[in-house]
Parts: structure tokens; sequence; C-alpha cells
């Protein structure tokens, strides 16, 4: 009997082992909108391509008035399964933390707990979980929860966006502690994207002394924007564009983290 109570154990063991682990990727842009916007939206349907369930995550308050958001969860007005926008011609599902000023009440440690707590519970629902994020003055995520996932930084050739990027990854550093971070070079080619990412790794980790990682590069290509006009991702309009097949490539990447 404690022989097979051991065999069911080890058992047990080895299927947790094998279970996949569920990805919470923080999205960091130096770059404004629109571009941020296509990006993330692209990615986020570029995993769902992957297999698996994707939650894309808006902690900036750009969602529509009419949704309803992670906030409204927490305060009591409204339930969890209310927040989730389940369906969408993108192939993944997403949510909203809060509408413009009602992001402030996250700075209650209670409010943070709660969506922590809540977070947690949609990371064990869906495999991905893709938060577009943006720290404060102060280098502080919106959920305190995001300081413990992989972070993407996004930038693209512009030396102002350049210096923003390496300025989120000091930020992250000296707020979090964090030793590593993925970074997505957009709207260039493969080779000034080497070249981009090769000077920001070396300044990284001379000054810093932390370790990036190349996630791949975006091309610039007309295509996306002819999707959005569309009001769909790249990878579903155009699915042999340059752009479709770099997005797949970097969701590819994203997947083995």
């Amino acid at each position: 009997m404690f022989e097979e109570i051991m065999d069911q154990a080890a058992g047990l063991r080895r299927m947790l082992a094998a279970a996949p682990k569920p990805r919470r990727i923080t999205f960091l842009s130096a770059t404004g909108d629109p571009t941020r916007k296509l990006v993330v939206a692209n990615l986020a349907a570029s995993l769902a391509r992957q297999g698996g369930e994707t939650l894309l995550v808006d902690t900036r308050g750009a969602c529509p008035m009419q949704e309803t958001a992670l906030l409204d969860v927490v305060a009591g007005r409204r339930v969890l399964g209310d927040a989730i926008i389940n369906r969408t011609s993108s192939g993944f599902a997403r949510c909203s933390l809060g509408h413009g000023l009602q992001r402030e009440t996250v700075r209650s440690r209670s409010t943070d707990a709660s969506l922590c707590r809540m977070l947690d519970q949609l990371s064990r629902r869906f495999s991905t979980m893709l938060v577009d994020a943006e720290p404060d003055a102060q280098g502080s995520l919106p959920v305190s929860v995001l300081e413990q996932s992989w972070m993407v930084v996004h930038v693209n050739e512009q030396p102002d966006t350049i210096k923003k990027g390496y300025a989120l990854i000091k930020q992250m550093v000296a707020s979090t502690g964090k030793m590593e971070f993925g970074v997505l070079v957009s709207g260039v080619d493969a080779s000034r994207a080497g070249l981009i990412y090769a000077n920001l790794a070396k300044t990284a980790r001379r000054y810093l002394a932390v370790s990036l990682h190349d996630m791949g590069f975006i091309p610039q290509d007309e295509h996306v924007h002819r999707a959005a006009r569309l009001g769909r991702p790249v990878v579903d309009a155009f699915p042999s564009a340059m752009a479709s097949v770099a997005f797949q490539r970097v969701a590819g990447q994203l997947s083995m983290i």
C-alpha cells in the first residue's frame, strides 16, 4: 500500500513537472501610440496562434469607457467574467485595468493585493498573459505582481526611443531588481535591429550589469497598417507578409520563456 502511494505521488510530480507553466509577459514600449498599440495587439494575436489561450491586459487606461475594468471588479461593482472579452476577431481575450484617473486607486495596498490575486487567477486560466504596462515616475508598475514577470522592452530606430528604452531598463532594475530583459525592435530590417540590440546589450551589461535577450525584430511593412484599417491583425489578414512572419517568429521566442 505504501509503495502504491509513493508511485502515485511520483507520478503526480512528473505530471506537474511536465505541465506547461503559464507565461506572464510585461510589455514596456519606448515608442508612442499608435506604433505601440499596433505592435502589442499583433503580438497578442501571434501568441494566440502559437496555441493555448492568450490574454492581453491593458493597464494604461486606453480601453473604451463602456468596458468593465478589473478595478470595477475589485470595487465589487461587477464580477470578473464581465471584465474579460473572451472572443475577439484577433483570436485572443482581453481586459483592462481601469479608465484614466480610476487607475490612481491602485496605489492603495489593499487594491494592489486584490489585483495581484486577480492576475494570478487569470494566469491559471490563460496559458499566456501579455500585459501592456507603463511605469510611473517612481518606476513602479501598475500592479506589483508584474515585477515577477518576464519583461520585454520595445524600441525602434529613433535615437530618443532607444534612450528611453535604456531608461526603462534602468528604471526597472532600480525598482524591481530584475537582471534580465528581452528587447524587441520594430520598424527596421535584421541588420539594423541587430546593431540596435547589440549596442543596448553592451551598454546595459557595462553600466547596469544586466543581461538583455534578443526577442527579434518587426520590419517596416505597410501590410500592418492595411490590416489595422480592416480591424484585423496582420498575421490573420496577410499571413505571408514580412511583418506576419516576423511577429510569428517573435511569438515563438516568447513561447519558449
